[in-house]
């Protein structure tokens, strides 16, 4: 062999060998498919290489960390000094809402790439509510956020910000960049689903972290978006790991990381081929080509013929009227209806005789053939865990549950995967469309009135006097229905905990509607009697105020009713709030009281709740409610978000809880 041959030898197969197998100090990943990452929670690696910290599932969290650890300090002159660092990422996020989101996600240096304490919603998978802001924690994160958390003092719900070691950042400015021509400052939305490029720099000499953004097509910017003063060896001590984190609350995102790529020491990180990156999903359509423009009239004339065959196969099936029956089921008797009835008695679940759309199904008017009896037909899916058999047996178990203001449930039939439950049916329809739809009659403060008792009456029922106690879990105007005389009836009941059925039993699954929840179940996810009393509190607001309980302004931002009436209520004239199209057609003491009471059932501490017996005193005049203060009721009501915000009892003063004693609290 020629010694050339043997350089050659040498260079390509042995000197390779003797070099480290990962560079920790630089990599760069312009999409990740088959990158080596560690990965812990629902993050992972899709099929076409994106980067997908959170799936969509609420409440949950995800991790992606580079797998070797970086050493953020090297010895001179016998001293441990900071390197410098530099990190650029593409990153994308996909809200259920346009303009509404969990929270967003972080780049983080850590010591520990082990989260399995951190809390998900605002902790966004690095903190829980007893160690954030502690300096064990031992991270640096720069977190792009989409709610606002008053508890960590956010500035709005699209904003950019420097932590350590905690979700309260040193340093947070609005999301956007600054052009390097006029020096102009563009906003630039977190939520509008399109991808966008951040780049974080450490200089070791000046202890300045700064971050900088844009969007995807345009340079990184001269000027940073924002820069703060950070101790990095206070916070990491020798080596760590770097990665992303992202969680989320109670809507349904996705948070993606498209390209990422990093270097210690000695100028920027090396820069993303934005050419190479997977597409996001639910971007904008690209042009046309003209191919398409000849496949497209052929792709359609085939769709329109495959669902042609597809309504011929389905209406051959329904007219079959198969439904799922099994032994077992002989025992429920008369609670069994059979779908041809149903089917007839709905006319094929037609859309004229659609009711309405829940968050459990749709609801279809029927005139059952045999009796020619009204009801009302909620189609339902199940995909129990625990099985149907335990299912109907809780279904037909909460049928026998009997009250003057409770929709009564008669029965159920089963089709494949999906249940049908009966109810009697309710001709004045839903309260919420006569509150919210100026369209209708006016209700009456009288009628309102009666309407809150019935349902408080309704709920001390479920709450204490059946043989069981029963959750309803979605206490809300549109589940009140109205029945010929205009008697309020709460429907809906026991079928949240009946829903849940259906869900994972190890992890939190918050059941409810959005401004009805109470602030708990952001931290615990577990329902109550309590939970329930702030749900009612708020449905009263709902009936007294002839308003939602969120709104949004002129500018898109979410308004809380609540609030609205403590502003009134501080301003001394809270009665402003009762409903304008009463036009001061109602007895302003009786209304004081009644937003009063309001308000104290939607506190934000459930031991500050009364339970709902007391309740019903109050409203019947049997007890006086206690002196209320507009402190009381408002302590952090500006600070709770639609749930977004993890309540903390160990966060307010001991005496906040106990300033009214002889109110009994909600257990």
């Amino acid at each position: 062999m020629s010694v050339l041959h043997l350089l050659l030898f040498l260079l390509l197969h042995v000197l390779p060998l003797a070099s480290p197998a990962v560079d920790a100090d630089q990599f760069t990943f312009d999409g990740f498919a088959g990158a080596n990452l560690s990965l812990d929670g629902t993050a992972t690696v899709t099929p076409d290489g994106l980067l997908m910290l959170t799936n969509g599932t609420t409440q949950l969290k995800g991790h992606a960390f580079y797998p070797v650890p970086v050493r953020f300090h090297e010895a001179a002159n016998g001293n441990a000094s900071s390197r410098s660092f530099s990190t650029a990422f593409v990153f994308g996020i996909v809200s259920e809402y346009d303009d509404f989101s969990s929270p967003g996600l972080a780049f983080v240096v850590s010591k520990s790439k082990n989260f399995s304490t951190a809390l998900q919603s605002q902790y966004m998978g690095l903190a829980n509510a007893a160690n954030n802001g502690n300096s064990s924690n031992h991270f640096l994160a720069v977190e792009l956020d989409t709610i606002v958390n008053a508890e960590f003092g956010d500035m709005s719900n699209n904003h950019v910000g420097v932590d350590v070691d905690g979700l309260s950042s040193i340093v947070a400015d609005n999301a956007g960049y600054y052009e390097d021509g006029t020096g102009a400052f563009i906003n630039m939305s977190l939520l509008n689903r399109t991808a966008a490029q951040v780049w974080v720099d450490f200089d070791a000499r000046t202890s300045l972290v700064s971050v900088t953004m844009a969007p995807l097509e345009l340079p990184k910017p001269k000027k940073p978006l924002l820069s703060a003063t950070v101790n990095l060896s206070s916070v990491i001590q020798d080596k760590a790991y770097v990665g992303f984190s992202s969680s989320t609350g109670v809507v349904s995102s996705r948070h993606y990381v498209l390209a990422w790529s990093f270097k210690m020491d000695g100028g920027q990180a090396p820069p993303l081929n934005i050419q190479k990156l997977p597409a996001l999903p639910f971007t904008t359509p690209k042009r046309r080509s003209k191919t398409l423009y000849i496949l497209l009239p052929i792709a359609s004339a085939a769709l329109v013929l495959a669902l042609a065959i597809a309504v011929v196969l389905i209406d051959r099936r329904r007219r079959r009227y198969a439904e799922v029956k099994e032994d077992w089921e002989t025992e429920f008797g008369p609670h069994r209806f059979s779908y041809k009835d149903l089917f007839h008695a709905t006319k094929g679940f037609s859309d004229e005789r659609l009711l309405g759309i829940g968050g459990f199904g749709r609801v279809y008017k029927g005139v059952l053939p045999t009796s020619g009896a009204e009801v009302a037909v909620k189609k339902v899916s199940h995909e129990s865990r625990q099985g149907m058999k335990e299912f109907i047996s809780e279904v037909v178990s909460i049928g026998q549950i009997r009250h003057r203001n409770l929709v009564r449930l008669l029965g159920y039939c089963r089709r494949k995967r999906e249940l049908l439950l009966v109810y009697d049916y309710m001709p004045n329809g839903s309260l919420d469309k006569l509150l919210h739809d100026h369209n209708t009659m006016v209700l009456s403060w009288s009628q309102r009135l009666g309407i809150i008792n019935d349902v408080a009456s309704s709920i001390l029922y479920l709450h204490e006097d059946w043989e069981k106690v029963v959750l309803h879990r979605d206490v809300k105007a549109s589940n009140v229905l109205l029945d010929a005389d205009m008697n309020g009836r709460l429907g809906d009941f026991g079928l949240a905990r009946l829903y849940d059925h259906g869900t994972d039993p190890h992890t939190t699954h918050v059941v409810g509607t959005m401004g009805y929840l109470a602030p708990e179940l952001g931290h615990t996810g577990r329902a109550s009697k309590a939970s329930d009393i702030f749900a009612f509190g708020v449905f009263m607001l709902e009936v007294a105020c002839g308003r939602r309980p969120v709104s949004q302004d002129e500018h898109g931002d979410h308004l809380l009713l609540a609030d609205r009436v403590i502003e009134h209520w501080r301003e001394g004239a809270i009665t402003d709030a009762v409903d304008p199209r009463l036009r001061g057609d109602f007895p302003a003491e009786e209304a004081s009281f009644v937003l009063k009471l309001c308000l104290l059932c939607s506190h934000p501490l459930p031991s500050a709740r009364p339970g709902i017996r007391q309740i019903m005193q109050f409203l019947s005049g049997d007890t006086r409610l206690p002196e209320v203060s507009v402190e009381h009721v408002s302590v952090d009501v500006l600070a709770l978000r639609q749930n977004q915000v993890v309540h903390s009892h160990s966060s307010l003063p001991s005496t906040e809880a106990g300033n009214i004693s002889d109110v009994p609290a909600a257990r």
